[in-house]
Parts: C-alpha cells; structure tokens; sequence
C-alpha cells in the first residue's frame, strides 16, 4: 500500500485551540457516534465526482454512520415504498447521520492505493498523486469497517482551455425564497422532486460543455455536502451535463462560528486557476447580491483565467426576495459579459461574444 504525503489530510487543530462551538459539537458528534454504533450502525462512505490533471486528482467524500441496507423488499407495495424513500428523500434526513470525524479512507485508483483521512466533520477532500489518461476514472473508497464504493473522477486533458463553472441557487434552480431562508428550506424541507429548474440553462450548460471536446464542468455552492446526492440527481434528472459539486461543511470551524461562504467561493476559484493555468472558465451565476462581486474580483487578479461571465437576472420578485441586486461600482474587470432572465437570452448573448 502506497501512503503518499500529499494524500494524507492532517486533522484539524487541537480542542485546546478550537473554537468552543467546535468543541462542542465534537462532543455532541462523539456521543452520537457511540449511541449510534450501539445500535449497529456502521461506517458509510459516501462518493462525490472529483477531478484532476497531470499526475493528480482531487479525491472528495464523506464518512457517516448509517443503517445498514435493509433487506430488498419483495411485495410490490413495499418495493414502492422503498422507492419514494429513496428518490424523495427531504434534505433534513441527510443530515441526521452521524459524520465520522478523522476516518481513515482508503483510495484505490489507477492500480495503487492510498490512505486519506478525513477532517472533523468525516469530509475528505484531498489531492492524491497519480498518473491517468485524460478522461473520466473509477476510484474505489473504503475504510476499514465500510463496503468499497465507487467515485467518478473526471481527469482533464492539459490540451483544454476551456471551462464552465456555474452557481446553484437562482442559477441553476429556481428557489423564490429570502436569502436568509433558502438555505434552511431548501437543505431541510423541499423535496428533490419539487426543485425548479432555472428556464433553458440546462440546454445552454449542455451546448457548452458540448462545444469543445473534455470542457470540465463544475457546480460551485455554498450548500452543505449533506445535499450532494440530492443535488446530483436534480441535475441529472433536468438534464444538466454532468460535472463536479464543490459545496461545502456547515457549522464551526477551530476559530470561527460559522463557515464563510464567501471564502469558500473565492477558495475554490483561486485554486482552479492555479490548477489549470491554461483554461478559460465561462463563469455563470446570477445577480441576487455576491456572484458579480465574485466573478469579477476573480476576473481582476485571473483575467487569462475568464473567458466571460455570464449572469442570469432575477426577476423582480426573486430580486426582493433575494434582498435586492448587487451593484458593480468599480468596473467589470476587463472581461465580456452577459446578462439575461433565462438560459436562452445568455446563449443568445455569449454566441454574439464568441464563447458559445
């Protein structure tokens, strides 16, 4: 077994530096964590899409204490039971599993093998060194306790220069909710199923990820990785092309209360471009308070990182809700961009710009 140094993700920094809020809800994950086992339930490793580039990939999943599978249902109403369970599952359920903290994960990708481990709240996000063909890639993730399962990874090809990486919320799916509410409604309430999907932005994410051969596509949020498989088949289901979540964990940090959205957003755009310093992302989001400021502050220090942006325009309503529109006053970072109420009227404009 490989134990490479770059694949293995330090804990967190000590209870005695953490924040207090930190503290406790270790303490209140390590008495779930025990409760939990005594009544069987037993290390799951759950998969997100990662992606690469020349001798690496980022391996991204989640380490929880769950049931075990029940056995298959076998009279036709039980079996429909079991579907709606699983299909219409509301996001609250997803987080009343029980996150094992420093799990060790063991990868096996590309005929090697590797130990990761996992941070306080049982999330793995890490880089491990490898050698793939461009292309997507099967990796198989356990621990010791877990059965294996199986992580799509999408390795770039050092050829592409361009990218589309696109907002949820109001982007991608329409929510017609305060900002201070969305969150909460949409990760504990709403049904996958009753989720809207944004007018024509499937048809235009998917014309630009066909356009030009292995354009990798990313869905950047603030959303809590607890919603990822839900997300995931939102967009598979309204047919958006396939790509990599990178969301986030809620609740404190070792020094602060809360996560910041912000700096998760501007985190993951910083290490795209020095990841791929040769593409060009087309960068979609909407006009409901910080994607512009985002997008442009990026376009500032990356310019030969964008390509354009592309911001979808709420509606008057959705702008209320949202708490008003957010407000360039300082440029628009010296790149093309588009604006539209709809998928339709964005392809309209970057095929005039030239990007689609």
């Amino acid at each position: 077994m490989v134990d490479s140094s770059e694949a293995f993700s330090a804990p967190q920094s000590s209870a005695s530096r953490a924040h207090r809020a930190a503290r406790i809800e270790d303490w209140v994950h390590a008495r779930r964590d025990r409760s939990a086992r005594r009544r069987g339930h037993r290390e799951t490793v759950i998969p997100y899409s990662g992606y690469g580039g020349d001798g690496w990939v980022r391996i991204l999943c989640r380490v929880l204490l769950s049931r075990p599978a029940d056995p298959q249902p076998v009279s036709p109403r039980a079996k429909r039971r079991a579907e709606r369970r699983g299909t219409g599952m509301r996001g609250w359920r997803s987080f009343t599993s029980v996150p094992v903290g420093s799990a060790r994960v063991t990868v096996e990708l590309g005929g090697q093998s590797f130990d990761v481990i996992a941070d306080r709240g049982g999330v793995v996000d890490t880089v491990v060194q490898v050698k793939l063909e461009p292309g997507w890639h099967t990796a198989t993730l356990r621990t010791a306790e877990s059965l294996p399962v199986e992580a799509e990874l999408n390795v770039v090809d050092p050829s592409v220069t361009f990218g589309v990486l696109s907002d949820v919320d109001d982007t991608v799916m329409v929510t017609m909710l305060p900002r201070p509410l969305l969150a909460a409604w949409n990760t504990f309430v709403l049904d996958e199923h009753a989720r809207i999907p944004t007018p024509g932005m499937a048809v235009l994410l998917e014309k630009l990820a066909s356009s030009r051969p292995g354009t990798p596509v990313i869905y950047l949020s603030t959303g809590a990785w607890n919603v990822a498989p839900t997300l995931s088949r939102f967009l598979s289901r309204n047919l958006y092309p396939s790509g990599v979540l990178l969301l986030t964990d809620w609740g404190p940090t070792h020094d602060r209360l809360f996560r910041s959205g912000r700096e998760h957003k501007r985190d993951n755009l910083n290490r795209l471009a020095a990841e791929f310093p040769n593409i060009r992302w087309l960068l979609v989001g909407d006009d409901g308070q910080h994607d512009e400021e985002h997008y442009r502050q990026f376009a500032l220090a990356h310019p030969d990182n964008v390509a354009a942006i592309a911001i979808r325009q709420l509606s008057p309503g959705e702008a209320v809700l949202a708490g008003g529109r957010s407000k360039l006053e300082d440029g628009y970072g010296g790149v093309p961009w588009a604006y539209a109420p709809d998928g339709s009227g964005l392809a309209d404009q970057l095929s005039e710009i030239g990007v689609l």
